[in-house]
């Protein structure tokens, strides 16, 4: 047995699904066919010879009303035709009481115990002068025994008959089932056909665009293989869009590369004829390239922190907000030195934590403050303030169920309307940031940074002028 199941399952590890879908739905339709057509034959065989028992028992009862009283003889004997009525005799329970005149049909030892009452009536089939009979032996009167026959031929004619048909039957049904197991196999599978057709082409052509069509009528109606075949579509939609933003950010880092790694070859031969330049040429071209090479080292180091989705779970820790932002501004207003940045702290938002990378929050401060500082004119304030504000329904104690709310406002010429939706874009600077430095993706980073935190960074126009962004941590 063993054996056999390492065969099955070989052949079913070789064959397609569609081979293998195909065969089983063939094999239950034939198995229910099959059934039902041995079921059917059972019955038919079992109401023939029961009709034919009934006859038999109706004509012993009438035999035993006309011989009630009579002793051990032959009563009818012409049943070996098929219209005649039914043999019959009546035989003693000892066999030395039997009639000089044999008997027509067999008597053995439980006809006698019939008679005795040692034994109940029973039916039986012998053969009488080469012809299949059918006979009933049942107890008459006092120590005696009917033996009632009837030719069975026509009925076991009529069984090898009904045999045949229903043979006939299970095998259409057979081929039936064969055809209804393909047509099952191809029609259920054919969503996952297209899907797999999909998926090979997607792999050949590297060009997610392509979509499974899908048949019509509502999302609610439809199967598990339509279903499954949207939610490939919507992985496909995914992926395009993966596809487009990093094919997008490749080409704006190539076009943001170009124009400083142009001057540092620039200045690199300049500098190898150092010998044709004064001392004073020779210092500036020396700092334009070290200068050079911290934006383009910044730029870098900006596309690895952008290419990184999620914060390493190793690092993470209970960071206290109100320290992290008192040190942010402190290094700001030494980078910013002609700017003052102001920083409001409420008392219920002093002390508490969130999980969190410090340095990563660092960074999405510093890129705040930075984009705030550059910005403003000089003498005005960056301002910076820290909230905390209690969830509705939310139990007490520190830190739980509060929202905190850190919001930096600067008061420069603000984000326009049409600027305002593409501010978090990567490498997007607006027109009247063009001649600032910078590469456009601080803010980009800082809303990483702060989605990755389970943050929510928004930027708006601030009453008054100027631009506010505001960082909210539930």
């Amino acid at each position: 047995m063993s054996d056999v199941r390492r065969l099955g399952r070989r052949w079913r590890r070789r064959r397609p699904l569609r081979t293998r879908l195909a065969v089983a739905a063939s094999a239950a339709v034939a198995l229910v066919a099959v059934g039902v057509c041995t079921a059917a034959f059972f019955v038919i065989r079992y109401e023939m010879f029961h009709q034919l028992d009934l006859n038999l028992t109706q004509s012993a009862t009438r035999v035993i009303q006309e011989n009630r009283d009579g002793g051990p003889q032959v009563v009818a004997g012409e049943c070996r035709y098929l219209s005649a009525p039914a043999c019959a005799q009546i035989v003693p329970a000892l066999p030395a009481e039997d009639p000089a005149a044999p008997y027509l049909l067999p008597v053995s030892a439980p006809v006698r115990e019939v008679a005795t009452g040692d034994r109940v009536p029973y039916f039986s089939n012998i053969t009488l002068s080469g012809k299949p009979m059918r006979m009933l032996t049942t107890r008459l009167g006092d120590d005696k025994a009917l033996q009632v026959a009837l030719r069975s031929d026509s009925v076991e004619k009529g069984v090898r008959q009904a045999a045949g048909l229903l043979a006939v039957i299970g095998a259409a049904g057979v081929l039936l089932a064969a055809g209804l197991g393909y047509w099952v196999s191809r029609t259920g599978l054919a969503p996952v056909a297209r899907l797999t057709a999909t998926a090979e082409r997607i792999a050949s052509t590297r060009d997610p665009r392509h979509r499974i069509e899908l048949p019509p009528g509502p999302p609610g109606r439809q199967d598990e293989v339509t279903r499954l075949a949207a939610s490939f579509n919507t992985m496909l939609g995914e992926l395009e869009q993966s596809v487009t933003a990093q094919r997008r950010l490749v080409a704006d880092a190539s076009h943001e590369l170009r124009t400083p790694l142009t001057a540092l070859r620039t200045n690199a031969e300049l500098l190898a004829r150092a010998d044709r330049l004064t001392d004073a040429q020779r210092d500036r071209a020396a700092g334009a390239l070290a200068r050079q090479l911290r934006e383009v080292t910044g730029l870098v180091n900006d596309l690895i922190e952008l290419a990184r989705d999620e914060e390493p779970t190793p690092l993470l820790e209970e960071v206290r907000l109100a320290a992290l932002a008192e040190h942010a501004v402190t290094a700001a207003r030494a980078h910013w030195p002609s700017t003052p940045f102001t920083l409001h702290i409420a008392p219920d938002a002093a002390e508490t934590v969130r999980p969190g990378v410090p340095a990563r929050l660092t960074r999405l401060l510093t890129n705040l403050l930075d984009n705030a500082a550059k910005f403003s004119p000089a003498g005005l304030p960056v301002e910076v303030e820290l909230t905390a504000s209690r969830h509705a329904g939310s139990g007490t104690g520190t830190g739980t169920g509060q929202r905190l709310e850190l919001t930096v406002r600067d008061h420069g010429p603000g984000i326009t309307t049409e600027d305002l939706p593409y501010v978090f874009d990567r490498f997007y600077r607006a027109e009247t940031a063009r001649a600032l430095p910078g590469s456009g993706l601080g803010l980009a980073m800082a809303r990483q940074i702060a989605r990755a935190h389970g943050a929510e960074l928004t930027a708006e126009q601030a009453q008054g002028g100027g631009a506010l962004f505001r960082l909210t941590f539930e």
